[in-house]
């Protein structure tokens, strides 16, 4: 999965895309992807996308799949790599960890920033400080 991981980053890259996120089901049968670009995500940027994967994934590399999913990751997006939680700084999220903190495994606050390996979140008026490590799941929350 990590091969298939890197080969499709550096091919949205290319092509001027983030991959937000992956996920395999049905024993790797259906590949969902997640993308974006700075200025957001549209229908003919998925096609875009869609088509050449497709031609990639069966011409150059024989990868076995039966379906590939496109989408834009949504207003919910999901928070993966520390230059998420950078670019998105000033927004809300919903952090779920992995061990606790102060007996709370869930949090729901603003990003304030990224300090050396460290999430800023502020929660209720307070700044909690969580190691990148200890983030189980991140994404956006946004208000409606």
């Amino acid at each position: 999965m990590q091969d298939l991981n890197t080969l499709l980053e550096k091919s949205l890259d290319q092509l001027g895309y983030e991959l937000v996120d992956m996920e395999l089901s049905n024993r790797g049968k259906l590949i969902r992807l997640f993308i974006d670009k700075p200025e957001g995500i549209n229908i003919d940027d998925c096609v875009l996308v869609s088509n050449h994967l497709s031609n990639l994934l069966a011409v150059e590399h024989d990868i076995d799949y039966d379906r590939l999913e496109v989408s834009s990751p949504g207003l919910d997006r999901a928070l993966k790599k520390e230059s998420d939680f950078v670019r998105f700084v000033g927004e809300r999220a919903q952090v779920k960890l992995r061990v606790p903190v102060e007996g709370r495994k869930n949090f729901l606050g603003i990003l304030r920033g990224v300090d050396q390996g460290y999430l800023v979140l502020e929660c209720e008026g307070v700044e909690q400080r969580v190691p990148f490590s200890n983030i189980d799941k991140a994404r956006l929350s946004p208000e409606f």
